[in-house]
């Protein structure tokens, strides 16, 4: 069985979300034996082509590629509000480009919903996210290894966000966090993969100029693990997600995780992370240690449902279904 992962990764779009879901797919599904799997955009040969991202390169695979096509929605119109400039005209072609799959895997049961009622006549499977464990663990060393880089001191309290810097991912709520408690390092780790296109794409930069000292932007960093290691709190103050890896990625590393209470998050989450609504109320979490404590204690096994191994085992059936068919 030939398998073709198509992605649009280049530049900072590497960085995105759905490329790096993609790749620890590709390295696990790496791993099984039976399957020819490739990871090329010009490759139009393959029982079955999935893309995780459907930009022109891929749309222009998707016209020539022989097989079935399948599409796993990363992303959806909600999640482009707040993210992205011209929100309307870029969300009004969805339904049109998932109309050209064979097949879509959704992330979550509010994704699954959402493309459900824009394309009901394709078929869709849902299949979460997935960790690779191995790699996003504690890690007394990588902690040591960004507090140096950065010039974190061991005593220093780092509550940390990572994510695209916009204002539907919480960006300005971060910021009121963080003057709130000038004695907190607070780090947000991520870019704007959009450049210009990015939702208040200026005005963010000029707050980021002048931000308060206890808060640093590191942009893209080498190893997110070492970030992940490096800190105390999490903190994901997005108003809406497919899926919400990051979250997941923390709760590997052993951290205990504030979210904004959302439905994804009820859904994917549960009980093993706290809930705010208002900047506030993140405020009284952060501040309640003991609850704190017994969140972290519990979060790198709450991680195990969503290892990688099972994932990619999933995925393998839902190939073998479709080439079958």
């Amino acid at each position: 069985m030939k398998i073709n992962f198509v992605v649009e990764d280049m530049f900072v779009f590497k960085y995105i979300g759905c490329a790096t879901v993609a790749r620890t797919i590709y390295r696990g599904l790496k791993k099984q034996n039976g399957i020819d799997l490739t990871w090329e955009r010009y490759k139009f040969h393959a029982d079955i082509s999935h893309y995780h991202t459907f930009g022109p390169i891929a749309l222009l695979n998707r016209r020539l590629a022989s097989g079935k096509k399948i599409l796993t929605a990363h992303s959806t119109p909600r999640v482009n509000i707040g993210n992205l400039a011209l929100t309307r005209t870029i969300n009004k072609r969805y339904p049109d480009i998932y109309r050209k799959f064979d097949h879509i895997i959704t992330i979550s049961e509010a994704c699954e919903k959402e493309v459900q009622e824009m394309v009901p006549d394709v078929p869709v499977t849902r299949i979460p996210n997935g960790i690779d464990r191995d790699y996003f663990s504690p890690s007394p060393d990588k902690r040591e290894a960004f507090r140096d880089m950065w010039g974190i001191t061991p005593e220093e309290q780092v509550v940390l966000t990572v994510a695209q810097v916009s204002p539907r991912k919480g960006i300005y709520d971060f910021m009121k966090l963080a003057s709130k408690n000038p004695d907190t390092r607070f780090i947000w780790v991520g870019g704007f993969p959009y450049g210009l296109l990015s939702k208040d794409y200026f005005k963010i930069k000029m707050m980021m100029q002048r931000k308060p000292k206890n808060v640093l932007f590191t942009g893209f960093v080498r190893d997110i693990a070492e970030a992940y290691c490096a800190a105390d709190v999490f903190m994901m103050p997005t108003y809406a997600e497919t899926f919400g890896l990051a979250v997941l990625e923390a709760q590997s590393c052993g951290l205990p995780v504030i979210a904004r209470d959302i439905p994804e998050f009820h859904e994917v989450y549960q009980d093993s992370v706290r809930y705010f609504r208002t900047p506030d109320d993140a405020h009284a979490e952060l501040s309640d240690e003991k609850t704190l404590h017994a969140c972290a204690a519990r979060a790198r096994e709450y991680s195990a449902k969503y290892d990688i191994k099972q994932v990619c085992r999933d995925h393998l059936s839902l190939y073998e279904e479709l080439v079958t068919s």
